[in-house]
């Protein structure tokens, strides 16, 4: 084995340029426009001191909070738990690179992702940061653009075993008494997430409404509930008035006439799909229309699956539904981020 030399690691890492897909994330998202409301949210839960109150400048420095914030996409973007963070970036050099950190320094451990975690869902913190990606798209030229898509998926959670009882109270909103009584599995036990059925299957956890544009495939909008809020409840909030177009793409569980009614009156043109009921099935031209709909509508499936395979985001572990935003929202953050670049890979002349 030989010695380690001064410029080894420098020649490792042009090795991996051209198939690292770290590099172009690392080089085109403008990381240092997230470091002024990183800080204060930080600052504002405990994780930082402000200067002026601090007493000396001795003792660890604190992690930036940028170096944290990349720590925390690539968790989303690989599906990592905190432990296996911690591994991977004392193991991975695309990873030692991608937070800027050489093999002599140090690395964040899997208590400190969770404390920073926990101070920028409290903060409500991701939920700005979304935006103000969305508000740097826009300014590259990434207008939301031919109308918009809207649809929802369910995020699975781990199933809650309590008994019938347990389960009406929670849907009352109360807490259960035999939670309290044991102060640790009260804090093991997830009161947000709910049952819902689809295709006659049942799942529980929660729901990712989203809002993406026809052109660009990218993610405009988005809400988290608990999975047994109707789809239909969400498209208010989902509805992008800065979209170039009119036209509302959605499936049969958003179609009712009083939406069909209130995006007419407010200048929304539907191509939602029609449904068919019991006692009228539905014409040849509303099933050929439902077609033409559907070959539209089928790109947002291509952001849910993406997620959910290329990102792992088939399952949340958290606990509550303050957590389960923030870590949705920085799935959809992220997506953005991935789909940002390859936009401006396929921009780019070879």
């Amino acid at each position: 084995m030989g010695q380690l030399g001064f410029f080894d690691l420098s020649r490792r890492y042009e090795g991996l340029e051209s198939k690292d897909p770290l590099l172009l994330l690392s080089t085109l998202v403008p990381w240092e426009t997230f470091r002024t409301k990183l800080k204060s949210a930080l600052t504002g839960h405990g994780l930082r001191t402000p200067t002026a109150e601090r007493k000396s400048a001795a003792g660890r420095k604190p992690w930036d909070e940028v170096v944290i914030f990349k720590a925390l996409v690539l968790q989303a973007l690989y599906n990592l738990s905190d432990e296996q963070m911690e591994y991977q970036l004392r193991d991975r050099l695309s990873f030692m690179r991608f937070l800027g950190l050489g093999l002599e320094d140090r690395v964040p451990d899997a208590t400190t992702l969770w404390l920073y975690r926990e101070a920028l869902a409290r903060a409500g913190l991701v939920e700005q940061l979304f935006a103000d990606f969305d508000a740097y798209l826009r300014a590259q030229g990434y207008l939301a653009m031919g109308g918009q898509i809207i649809d929802a998926s369910i995020v699975a959670a781990p199933k809650q075993r309590n008994s019938r009882e347990e389960n009406a109270q929670l849907k009352a909103g109360e807490t259960p008494p035999s939670f309290t009584s044991k102060p640790a599995r009260n804090r093991q036990k997830d009161k947000d997430a709910r049952w819902t059925k689809k295709h006659g299957r049942s799942y529980y956890g929660y729901k990712n409404h989203l809002g993406i544009d026809r052109r660009h495939k990218l993610v405009r909008r988005y809400t988290v509930t608990d999975a047994a809020r109707h789809d239909s409840q969400e498209l208010d909030a989902l509805l992008d008035s800065d979209n170039t177009a009119s036209d509302v793409w959605a499936d049969s569980a958003y179609r009712s006439a009083e939406i069909e009614a209130s995006l007419a009156e407010r200048g929304w043109k539907s191509r939602i799909h029609r449904c068919a009921t019991r006692n009228r099935p539905l014409s040849a031209r509303e099933q050929r229309g439902n077609t033409t709909r559907s070959r539209v509508r089928a790109r947002v499936e291509h952001v849910f699956g993406h997620q959910a395979s290329a990102m792992g985001g088939k399952l949340v572990r958290t606990v509550g539904l303050l957590r389960a935003r923030a870590k949705i929202g920085m799935q959809n953050l992220v997506y953005n981020m991935r789909r940002f670049v390859y936009l401006e890979r396929l921009a780019t002349p070879a």
